[in-house]
């Protein structure tokens, strides 16, 4: 465009206060969307008397996020019960007991399960069947006594602290072992998942992780209907702590855009070996997801070859920065959702959605350097490879090309640009295969005699056929930068 081009009226941007909405494409008199390129007594062992040894805790009929989609079921432990590990103490080394035991296996058996049943009822383990304030648990052994009255010891996570690990399991611990018909301390908000006893010890397990930056409230009852010692003795009186979930982890957004192909960015998770089990998890399991995004596996990033040192030196591991934002804005165009670049819980769930599913960025990654030098040009970066370079112009001192990186917020195949030039006249012209990058600057076609150098009002202008080359290769969330 001549001098008369400049920053777009929103007359020109045509719908786009929509763009991003599922329901349209929002982009007004653009002739057609972007286009990516194609790239768990009596001398025996017992169940407890509730079904299956536990209740599972109800999920909260209001306010209650949805984990999963429609069909889709989260693996659940055996039935439902938390199970403990114990085993017998074989005979002394010393001479030939230890050949006894390894020779009679029905004796070792015998023992073992003599053993087992021991140890169950000395640790007081016992399964709570409850939702939010259940009551009744089956007895099986005392624990630790403090002296002085019955009294909640302590409660994990603590309370008051605002980086709570959310995948971890609240523990509330007494100074005495819990009484079998105990009523269960309530959790708001109120989420699926299961109480159980250990002795001093009332443990509740989520069934999914606490949502990010969530307040947690625990409300353990007091008196003669709340939770009571093995001795009958009543807490004085109720008592309610609170804790706040911790945002989810940058790094872990790293890892998973970085993963699914929307970062230039090759990561390798450190101590694989010790990590395949939690990684498995995490590909097939929701909860998985949401615990690796609160305490996510140590890795190395390394930026893909291909690219310039200028991209590299924009990026920082666990850090809010340019080439993040773009990857989210990327990751939003492909799924449909609101480009604004916003990091939320949506984000988050078609995140741990796509990366289960493994739907990789289609589109590819492209970099984009607009050099102000004479003679200008604008070369393009995509999946470490330049795909093309160009003549280019871009804005005149009196409104120049602002020098930075950012992302393609807005594209269209045409649009009118309308505005005022710096004399005070107006304009309104129209322009193709528009990526529009910051504000009113946009990568496109307009008609000059020759490219080069500094001709626009701060866009960067390109010829023809390398307007249309370039256009599907930006595509929503492709970094521009302007330098020179």
């Amino acid at each position: 465009m001549s001098a008369q081009e400049g920053v777009r009226e929103d007359a020109g941007h045509g719908g786009d206060a929509q763009r991003g909405s599922p329901q349209g494409n929002g982009h007004g008199n653009a002739s057609g969307d972007h286009k990516a390129p194609q790239a768990a007594g009596n001398g025996q062992l017992t169940q407890p008397a509730e079904a299956n040894g536990q209740l599972t805790q109800p999920a909260a009929a209001n306010g209650q996020r949805q984990h999963a989609p429609a069909g889709q079921t989260q693996p659940a432990a055996a039935n439902g019960q938390t199970r403990r590990a114990a085993g017998g103490q074989p005979p002394s080394a010393g001479g030939s007991g230890l050949r006894e035991w390894a020779r009679h296996p029905r004796t070792r058996m015998i023992a073992l399960a003599a053993a087992i049943v021991a140890i169950l009822a000395g640790a007081g383990v016992y399964v709570v069947t409850s939702g939010n304030g259940g009551s009744a648990f089956p007895y099986i052994g005392p624990g630790v006594t403090f002296p002085g009255p019955f009294r909640v010891m302590s409660v994990l996570p603590a309370p008051g602290s605002q980086q709570a690990d959310g995948s971890q399991p609240i523990t509330v611990s007494f100074s005495a072992p819990v009484g079998s018909h105990s009523q269960i301390p309530t959790v708001t908000p109120n989420v699926a998942g299961h109480w159980q006893a250990n002795g001093d010890t009332m443990i509740f397990t989520p069934d999914l992780p606490f949502s990010p930056s969530t307040q947690v409230k625990v409300t353990v009852p007091g008196g003669g209907s709340g939770v009571q010692s093995a001795a009958g003795a009543a807490l004085a009186g109720p008592k309610t702590v609170q804790f706040t979930t911790a945002p989810y982890s940058t790094t872990r957004l790293d890892e998973l855009l970085s993963q699914l192909g929307y970062l230039p960015l090759q990561w390798q998770e450190s101590e694989l070996g010790m990590r395949t089990t939690s990684s498995q998890q995490a590909a097939t399991s929701l909860a998985g997801e949401e615990t690796l995004a609160y305490d996510p596996p140590s890795g190395v990033f390394n930026v893909a070859p291909g690219y310039p040192a200028s991209l590299a030196d924009q990026w920082q591991t666990g850090a809010d920065n340019v080439v993040l934002r773009g990857a989210v804005m990327a990751f939003q165009s492909e799924h449909n959702m609101s480009i604004t670049g916003d990091v939320t819980d949506g984000l988050w769930n078609a995140l741990f959605q796509a990366a289960m599913g493994g739907q990789n960025n289609a589109n590819g990654y492209t970099y984009a350097v607009a050099d102000q030098v004479d003679p200008e040009t604008l070369t393009i970066y995509h999946d470490g490879q330049v795909v093309m370079s160009s003549p280019a112009n871009t804005g005149i001192p009196a409104s120049p090309t602002v020098n930075g990186t950012f992302p393609v917020y807005e594209k269209f195949l045409n649009t009118i640009m309308s505005g005022t030039n710096p004399d005070g006249s107006t304009y309104s012209d129209p322009v193709q295969f528009v990526s529009y990058f910051n504000g009113g600057d946009a990568v496109h076609y307009f008609a000059r005699g020759s490219y080069g150098f500094q001709q626009s009002l701060g866009c960067v202008e390109l010829p023809l056929g390398a307007a249309q080359k370039a256009y599907p290769y930006l595509t929503y969330g492709s970094l521009v930068n302007v330098t020179g």
